[in-house]
């Protein structure tokens, strides 16, 4: 058997995709895998209690709490760095991550977007301006992607897309949860269950499915 993948799932609010990896290992969908911390850059935020509903120990390493951008960059790394993780996950963060952390994990950090990368990602693309960009360009077909991260935001190898329709009468909000369902909480779990059990590579810069 695979050596047991160690996670931290870093979050910033609700944690709706930190219940989809919490579910997922429950139920068997993601094996070889365990979640050895929960860390968000807010407190009081519902995903630190989904942690401790499961079991797992959350911590909150804000940058209000720090003086510079670099000594909160610094705690988070030491942070990750004293949970021993072999994978980090980006489950609805919303803090930049910073190259310090690029670099000492390399194609181990991956993130969910809420769009079919290289639409609607990039600078000032996140949270409901994803949908509200999707809706206004007219698109039919929207969805999420799961990618490695690298020090160019959404530019990271891809690893799953999951397309999902667009309807008419979708509202940014209505998309958003239809996208979530669909698509954010199969393709997280599942590109979760494939690193943890070896199945993908990344060879020059393309993420590769090995038999």
């Amino acid at each position: 058997m695979a050596k047991t993948l160690r996670m931290a799932v870093l979050v910033s609010g609700g944690g709706t995709n930190l219940q989809a990896i919490i579910d997922s290992i429950a139920d068997g969908s993601i094996t070889n895998a365990e979640i050895v911390g929960v860390i968000s850059n807010n407190p009081g935020v519902y995903s630190l209690e989904r942690a401790a509903k499961a079991g797992i120990p959350a911590f909150v390493v804000s940058p209000k709490s720090y003086d510079t951008r670099d000594a909160f960059n610094v705690a988070l790394k030491e942070k990750i760095d004293e949970l021993g993780v072999d994978l980090i996950v980006l489950a609805g963060c919303l803090v930049k991550i910073p190259e310090i952390l690029i670099d000492a994990y390399p194609n181990k950090i991956i993130n969910i977007h809420p769009a079919l990368i290289p639409s609607f990602c990039g600078l000032g693309y996140y949270g409901l301006k994803v949908h509200e960009a999707a809706l206004a360009r007219g698109v039919k077909l929207s969805g999420a992607t799961v990618h490695f991260v690298n020090k160019d935001l959404d530019e990271g190898p891809i690893i799953l897309q999951k397309a999902v329709a667009v309807e008419d009468g979708d509202t940014p909000k209505i998309l958003q949860q239809r996208i979530m369902e669909q698509a954010e909480w199969k393709i997280m779990p599942e590109a979760i269950d494939l690193i943890a059990n070896d199945k993908i590579e990344v060879v020059d810069g393309k993420v590769r499915f090995k038999n």
